[in-house]
Formats: C-alpha cells, structure tokens, sequence
C-alpha cells in the first residue's frame, strides 16, 4: 500500500464509477500472470461467442443473451441467426404501453376502480432480481416521486405465511397480480397463482381474473386455461437464465407499474453502458474482467471460499441476496463445460448485509478469524441527505467514514508493538492484535439512480461471467436445483396419500419416515 504507482496502476475509472483493487493480495506481476491465465482461458473468444449468440450454455443448448435485453433499439445481436433486439423491444413497447394505461387509470378493475397495488409472484431470479432493484429505487427521490400512491409486493415462498403478509391491507378490487413463470408450471409459482386467483375471485367473481391478473410467461395456452387474457402475457426467451432475467418482462413489468416505464429505461441504459466496456475494452482496465480475475485468484489460488458484499447503501440491502444468487448458482459447479471432475474447487460463498448493519454482526469474523475477501460499495451522494445542526458531520457522511475507515482497517490491521505502545495491558494484547492483510477492493458509485443500479448489476452478472469462463465450467445452467424438486413430489404423494387414506409414511429411510410421522401426527392439517 506504500507503493503508490502500484495503488495507481491498481485503479479502474469508468462512465462515473471509480474501482481500486490496491488492497488486494496481488503484485502488479500476480496481475500480470492472471491476465495471461485469462488469454490462456480464451477469455476473448468465449466473451465474444456470448455477445454472439453462439450455444455457449452447452448442456440446455442455448444462447445466453441478457445483454440483448438492454442494447439499444438500433443494436443488432443474434441468436440463430435472427436479431432478437426487434423481438426485445416490441415486448418493452408493450410493457410501456400496458404500465401507462394502469398508471393512468384507464385501466381498471371489475369494479371500476384503479390498480394502484400490484403483486409479483415469482421465485428465484423471477423474484430476486426485481426485489433488489425495487429496493434500490424506492428511496431514490425521481422514483419516489413517480411511484406516489403506488404499492409493489413480491410473492416468492410457497410457505402460506408470505402469501397472508402480501395481501394484509390489500383489497382485491386495486390489485394486479403478475404472475412469473417461462413454462407456467413452476410449482411454487403456480400454487402462490392459485391462491390469489381465490382471493379475487372470492371477492369480485371469476370474470375478475382477465382484470386483475397478468402474466410474464411464453406458455400461452396454459395462461390462457388459468383465466389470464393471453393478450396481456408479456414474453421472455429460453436464451434468458432465470438469475440473468430483471432486465426482460420479468423485472422490467412490476418496475414499469411501481416506477413508470421511463424510469426503468434509465436503469436499462446503465446496464447496457456496462455490457458495451465488458465487450470492448482492454482486459486491464475492463472492470468485471478485473473483479472475475480476483474472485478467480482469491478463491483458487489464495483458497479463500467466500466473499462479503458490503454496500454502504441502507438501499442496497437486497444486493447481496440476489447476487448470493447469480454467483452460486452460476458458478457452483463440481466438473468442467466437458463434463469432467476439476481438480480445483469453483464458485464462492457470497453474503453480506449493508455498513454499518454488518460491522456489529459479523465484521469480527472478517478482522480476527478467517479471511474473506471484501467488497466495499459506496455511494456519493445520498439518495436522503440529512444534516443536523451541530452535528460535527452530515449522516451520511458518518456512514462513509465507515466506507474509508474499514478496508485500512482489515488491511493494516494493529500490531502488539503499537498495542505496547498505547500502554494495552499485556494479557488483553492478543485479543486486541488485528493480523491485517486481509484483502478488499472498493467500488465508489458517484449516487444510486435507476441508470447506477443497472451498472452495478451488469458490473457482478458479467464478473461471474468472466470466472466460469477462467475456470471453464458453464455458469449458465443449474442442474443442481433439480434433485430436491424431484424427492419432494415423492414426499407430496406420500402426505396426499396419508391426509386422504391414513396410509403411514413408507419408502423413506428411518430419519425423514420419523420425521413424517411426527409431523403428520401434529400437524393441524384439514383432510383433503
């Protein structure tokens, strides 16, 4: 850290946004080495076959084309030889013009009242991704200002807890449900789909449903047998992952409604202003490729598994679990692209909670147990400036002292001669010694506009990119989801079979067969 051309040489500035990486554990030769391991890696050409529409997603034979869910309308990208941008754009003018006749108030519901309540069911990244961005936006005070009188729930768990905490104070007669899912048969979906048809069928009758439930599906005839006017489905593309979606219909319809579509837009430009410095500058000054690289040093060279998302950004606070998912469940992957058991341990333990929430839960870990790598964002400028009168400094920048102070902290650390010196009782000096050289990188945002929030998700969705590209894993399926949906139908059939008939619990091994038991005995269930 006292080399200062290194620290220099270690700074990225780009459309507003300033990186440092100088507290990482890296020479400016470890750089060296790992840009030759991403030539190596082909990095260029496996970037290039994504931004081409090659099948680079090998095991579900599939384009992976999110980056032509934000080009501009005059951008030609292509997946089987067709240009999709023509495609993305007509579903964007559909949302724009179905989100201002709800906005409007032409619009309305079977009861002639406007839709000012809207919830979105989905799960995973029909859920995540949307829910990070609502959050960021609602304190923004342009989005504040045009999602006045509005409400935005999201319905994710299939526990009937979070479907009783989405319509508490909800009247069916002002709600629209959206209802998220490519196939229409996603089982938590569609049962959360189910339920609120009830509900506004049981209060407005079942002509209701085609007024008060929309979908962003591309099975059409199953939307159309669950009640929905096919009309009013918006569609998405299988060249699409579920964790890669926020910027097609799935987020791009409930932002629409809460936020208005100009709104989203901006945020769609952030995003694509990262898609075009991901493809076309150099490696060394490219910021996702630079933040792969490390992740890929941190965890496969260094042997450090996890990673701490710590946004100096109360608004930020859903960041860290939608990128837990974009990087766990792209890059958690046991063998190669080929099929193949690597010889090497892939993907990372991503959490967080944002500063300073996290320096009084889990910070003690990061400074005096294991080292886990830190990324540390902070914003400019406060999206809700407050400056009290005979405060030495304004809240937020209380909070950015925090932002500064905490990456010198974990890479300086405190000694037991500077303990010494500070007349530390000498049996509490092991306990206050902080071992430091802890690494960290720092991301300063210049604020947190709609356009910022889409630069920084574009920013971690192609980083995550970059290390399944170096690690020569495929990070664009996730097989690893499908085994527990496939005992669960057993374990359904098998509490069917005992609610309805009584028939004990068999063909479970003596743990989950006690369990069932137990449960069955003391569950208050109704029989079916």
């Amino acid at each position: 850290m006292s080399d200062a051309n290194r620290c220099q040489s270690m700074m990225m500035e780009f459309d507003g946004l300033l990186l440092d990486y100088s507290r990482q554990r890296a020479t400016v030769e470890t750089m060296d080495k790992l840009l030759n391991l991403a030539k190596a890696s082909q990095l260029t050409e496996k970037i290039s076959r994504m931004f081409n529409g090659e099948h680079i997603n090998s095991t579900e034979n599939r384009s992976v084309l999110h980056v032509a869910l934000r080009a501009p309308k005059d951008a030609v990208i292509k997946a089987d030889g067709m240009n999709v941008v023509p495609e993305v754009w007509n579903v964007l003018d559909k949302i724009k013009e179905f989100s201002d006749k709800i906005r409007s108030g032409s619009w309305v519901g079977a009861t002639g009242k406007p839709l000012k309540d809207v919830i979105a069911i989905g799960i995973g990244g029909s859920f995540l991704g949307p829910l990070f961005v609502h959050t960021a936006l609602q304190t923004d005070p342009e989005a504040l200002e045009s999602a006045k009188g509005r409400q935005l729930r999201f319905l994710a768990n299939i526990d009937p807890v979070d479907v009783a905490r989405n319509i508490s104070g909800l009247n069916p007669e002002t709600t629209l449900v959206v209802v998220v899912s490519k196939t229409f048969t996603t089982a938590e979906t569609m049962l959360n789909a189910r339920t609120l048809r009830e509900w506004i069928t049981a209060a407005l009758g079942a002509s209701a449903v085609a007024k008060h439930m929309v979908a962003v599906s591309t099975n059409l005839a199953l939307v159309e047998k669950f009640g929905i006017d096919p009309n009013n489905a918006f569609a998405f593309w299988d060249w699409v992952g579920g964790r890669y979606s926020v910027c097609s219909a799935v987020g791009v319809l409930p932002l629409s409604l809460q936020y208005g579509f100009s709104m989203v837009e901006k945020f769609l430009k952030g995003a694509s202003s990262i898609d075009q410095h991901f493809q076309s500058t150099p490696f060394e000054k490219n910021i996702p490729v630079l933040l792969g690289l490390l992740s890929v040093w941190n965890v496969s060279f260094l042997g450090y598994p996890a990673r701490a998302i710590l946004p100096y950004s109360q608004a930020l606070e859903k960041f860290a679990p939608h990128i837990q998912q974009v990087s766990m469940e792209s890059n958690g992957k046991g063998v190669s692209i080929d099929g193949l058991p690597l010889p090497f341990e892939t993907g990372e333990i991503d959490f967080g909670e944002p500063g300073t929430n996290g320096q009084h839960s889990f910070y003690q870990l990061i400074h005096q147990g294991r080292v886990i790598p830190c990324d540390f964002i902070g914003i400019v400028k406060s999206q809700q400036p407050v400056y009290l009168k005979g405060e030495v400094v304004s809240n937020h920048d209380e909070l950015m002292s925090n932002f500064f102070a905490q990456p010198d902290a974990l890479a300086y650390g405190k000694t037991p001669e500077q303990l010494q010196k500070e007349n530390v009782s000498e049996n509490l000096i092991p306990h206050k010694t902080f071992s430091g050289n802890r690494p960290s990188l720092s991301l300063l945002l210049p604020e947190l506009t709609a356009y910022n929030v889409g630069q920084l998700l574009a920013i971690y969705e192609h980083r995550v990119a970059v290390q399944g590209f170096v690690w020569g894993i495929n990070s664009f399926d996730q097989w690893g989801v499908e085994l527990g949906k496939v005992l669960a139908t057993q374990v359904r059939k098998q509490l069917h079979s005992s609610r309805t008939q009584g028939t004990a619990p068999e063909g479970f091994n003596y743990s989950t067969t006690t369990l069932l038991k137990r449960y069955l005995e003391t569950s208050s269930e109704p029989q079916m």
